[in-house]
């Protein structure tokens, strides 16, 4: 009996964005036009086909269409929303080009407002009307197992965990018989009959399971009965680490670490984010405060209010980063870390570094691109060649800018690195959040970071 090809609903579930989305930019033009009580106006017609034209050029750019079954909500968000800023970019540039103004400028704000709000509530809506639709148990896709270890438990995990992503698991195929896998079905030699049977879409492989003839049975047996087949790492391999795929000319190549920051887009978000926030605390905060912890700390003690200090910054590249100076004027700065009870610090330099008003001047580095609001803490010379040998992979969060605060200090491995674990832990929390970078990670960690000063953070000292 031939196998007919599984229906694949994810063209259509772009097709739906994609009416969603032209129907929201005819409706966003034609509000403004309501809106706008100019009685001279522009074309309808002219106005939708070339809003629709650079539409379609930044979501072709972007890849803003390319949204798979576990692509997460807050994904799907920030996608639109990157396209929706290049196509603000992109309108902009072209009148100002063209040198025409055949739009009013408050017409355009109301159309880029009403297009903002009716794109995310299309995206938020189909989103979340998918995974109802999912967790009922339609538009589901089935799924087995081929392999038996840490990662194909963990897989089974997730398939149970989140019905809402439309995978259902049939079972496992593995020739270890003595496990107690209560999904166990058969033997790898086993699957083709199943497969025939059941309809399968997906086999999962654990290549490293499998001897090198039945990883390539499978492949060839995939290939002749329309099957698709995904294969899972080998347990402790590769942790947490997200690969993509570039192509040199024909040649496929594997990146072993993708980070999100290398995306001019994210980069300008991340940049611009800064600034404004940079901008507005020295502003609004540092104007007033730091004139008077400055105050302060020249009655308390001797020397200058700003202590300098060179810190690995991007690409590990040195630069003076400011904090307002907590210590005693001494010689050990740049070689010996402050540790509980430091006789070095000064009575006004306790309480600016327990609620961490002597990181303020940072806001000053971010404002000069040295630094970024949110990001791996930057560490003093001497600390980062004794850091390197302890953890691994220490050097790679030198790939994006140090903040002023970041994941590792929100999750308790602020302060004190005096045993190897510490710095193992932070390490690992900096590495995760580069690879995992987002806008929406970014405001949870200030949040926390506010919410830690305020509450007071044991581990500060």
């Amino acid at each position: 009996m031939t196998k007919l090809m599984p229906v694949r609903y994810s063209k259509y579930i772009k097709l739906i964005h994609i009416i969603g989305d032209v129907a929201a930019i005819a409706i966003s033009i034609g509000a403004a036009f309501a809106l706008d009580s100019t009685k001279e106006q522009p074309s309808y017609l002219i106005s939708l086909l070339c809003s629709l034209l650079g539409w379609f050029i930044c979501t072709v750019l972007l890849g803003t269409y390319h949204i798979y079954r576990t692509t997460t909500r807050i994904r799907v968000v920030v996608t639109a929303l990157k396209a929706l800023l290049l196509y603000v970019v992109l309108l902009e540039a072209g009148l100002n080009i063209s040198g025409t103004q055949f739009i009013e400028r408050h017409t355009l704000v109301y159309h880029y407002c009403v297009l903002v709000g009716l794109i995310v509530l299309w995206r938020i809506s189909v989103t979340t009307a998918l995974r109802i639709y999912r967790r009922e148990g339609y538009n589901l896709r089935k799924v087995i197992i081929a392999g038996h270890n840490e990662m194909a438990q963990e897989l089974k995990h997730f398939f149970k965990a989140h019905p809402e992503f439309g995978y259902k698991f049939l079972g496992s195929f593995h020739n270890n018989t003595d496990t107690n896998d209560r999904q166990y079905i058969g033997k790898i030699s086993d699957i083709e009959e199943f497969v025939k049977k059941n309809e399968v879409d997906e086999v999962y492989c654990c290549p490293f399971d499998l001897t090198r003839e039945e990883t390539s049975w499978l492949i060839n047996f995939a290939d002749n009965n329309l099957l698709r087949v995904k294969f899972l790492p080998e347990p402790g391999s590769y942790t947490h680490q997200q690969f993509k795929i570039d192509f040199y000319d024909i040649l496929p190549v594997l990146i072993v670490r993708s980070i999100p920051l290398d995306d001019a887009i994210n980069q300008f978000f991340k940049r611009s984010f800064d600034i404004v926030f940079s901008l507005t605390i020295i502003t609004l905060l540092l104007s007033w405060l730091l004139p008077v912890l400055a105050l302060l700390i020249k009655l308390n003690s001797k020397g200058p209010v700003l202590f300098k200090q060179v810190r690995s910054g991007l690409d590990n590249k040195p630069f003076y980063c400011f904090k307002l100076r907590t210590m005693y004027v001494n010689t050990r700065s740049n070689s010996q870390l402050a540790k509980r009870g430091d006789s070095r610090i000064t009575p006004i330099g306790a309480f600016l570094r327990k609620t961490s008003l002597d990181e303020l001047p940072q806001f000053f580095n971010v404002l000069l691109g040295q630094m970024s609001i949110v990001g791996p803490r930057p560490h003093m010379l001497k600390a980062d060649e004794e850091y390197a040998m302890v953890a691994e992979k220490y050097k790679v969060r030198h790939f994006v800018k140090p903040g002023i605060t970041g994941l590792s200090q929100v999750r308790g491995y602020r302060g004190d690195t005096t045993e190897t674990y510490q710095v193992r832990g932070r390490i690992r929390l900096d590495i995760f959040y580069l690879e995992n970078w987002s806008f929406y990670l970014d405001l949870k960690i200030i949040f926390y970071t506010v919410y830690n000063v305020i509450k007071g953070d044991k581990h500060a000292f």
